[in-house]
């Protein structure tokens, strides 16, 4: 007779996996007793001495292949971390960008003296990155930008203007999108660029916002002048590539667990003995797990390709159902301006950062669905 084959999944962690929640908790813990709590640690919690601990620990580059320097290790091990710092509030977000996804860009996509170059100085929690994308006029349409790089001789010449660019003025290095060519369809002249921040022509102005954070910058570059061979992969190949890179930012589980510090202060101060509240608290948790086995789904790439966009989408309103609920539960003590109000107000942003829900909604029904343009 044939094997049985069981058509149950079992959502059960490995003991190693739950060793390592419980040791990367600790961390996290040590590292708010140390640098202090941040709401949405890894836009705002921002601590170069945290990173080069997160990096002596191992937690830097967990999943790049080990002849990069990275760790090896299987992809669900840095979701598991990243959840334990998220919701503990650890200032990670110097070395975020680096690791998520810019690192993984040059691996795959970078020659052998950009890997050399750049890569040390990410795994070593010492460099912080920023991605310049967003431009005043080109929101979330990624092939009407303007910044221009031109061709003189060995450098590339930048003129232009990015906005929403978090860490502009604390980051070492942008990775910048920029158009190179402007003939042909406009998302086939577009590429991507390494750019020191201390290069000349370079101006950076801080925003500051509704919640008192200053992370997004506007950065204006002039006649800025960086070497031939600071681009990176194919000239004009920036959609293709950046389309990848979007994958990885989309569906991680910061998208998730931003605001989960709020959600258990909530639940700390609330009527648990009112039936409607514990529904409401239920209803939450049961929230957390489907979102959990999304990104989980995009962590071991079993997701169809496009699928992110769902992911981010649950994920982010989610996130703003959570604020909501935190925000009833609080009553009078909302309106008096706090840390975690702070963080409370900053939830409308979760279905904007990354690409907008409509936005999403739109790639997931034109690219995974197929469905026909309206």
């Amino acid at each position: 007779m044939p094997p049985t084959i069981s058509t149950n999944m079992d959502f059960v962690w490995t003991p190693e996996q739950l060793e390592l929640r419980r040791e990367a908790a600790a961390f996290a813990a040590e590292g708010v007793r140390k640098y202090g709590r941040h709401n949405v640690t890894w836009m705002n919690g921002y601590s170069k001495e945290f990173s080069r601990e997160l990096a002596a620990k191992g937690y830097l580059g967990m999943i790049w292949p080990k002849e990069f320097g990275g760790g090896g290790r299987p992809p669900i091990d840095r979701l598991i971390v990243g959840e334990e710092m998220i919701k503990a509030g650890a200032p990670i977000a110097a070395s975020w960008f680096g690791d998520r996804q810019m690192g993984p860009a040059l691996i795959q996509y970078g020659t052998k003296e950009q890997q050399e170059q750049f890569l040390p100085g990410i795994l070593a929690g010492e460099t912080t990155w920023c991605i310049g994308m967003s431009e005043p006029n080109s929101g979330s349409d990624l092939a009407s930008l303007k910044t221009s790089a031109v061709d003189d001789g060995d450098e590339w010449i930048i003129n232009g203007q990015k906005i929403w660019t978090s860490f502009g003025a604390d980051a070492d290095y942008c990775y910048l999108i920029c158009r190179t060519n402007n003939e042909g369809p406009p998302h086939a002249g577009i590429s991507e660029i390494i750019v020191p921040m201390k290069t000349p022509g370079i101006e950076i102005r801080r925003i500051t916002d509704m919640t008192t954070n200053r992370h997004f910058c506007e950065v204006f570059f002039t006649d800025v002048r960086v070497p031939k061979g600071n681009l990176v992969g194919q000239p004009g190949g920036a959609f293709g590539q950046t389309m990848r890179q979007l994958e990885h930012e989309r569906g991680g589980i910061d998208r998730l667990v931003s605001n989960y510090a709020q959600f258990q202060h909530a639940v700390s101060v609330c009527d648990t003995t009112d039936p409607l509240v514990r529904q409401e608290i239920a209803s939450l948790e049961i929230g957390y797990r489907i979102g959990r086995i999304l990104v989980i789904r995009e962590v071991l790439r079993q997701a169809p390709a496009g699928f992110s966009a769902a992911t981010k989408c649950f994920c982010t309103e989610h996130q703003q159902c959570v604020d909501s609920f935190v925000f009833r539960m609080m009553g009078a003590d909302a309106m008096i301006f706090d840390d975690m109000v702070q963080g409370l107000i900053y939830g409308p942003g979760y279905t904007i950062m990354g690409g907008t829900s409509n936005v999403m909604r739109n790639i997931l029904g034109e690219r995974v669905l197929g469905l026909a343009k309206g």
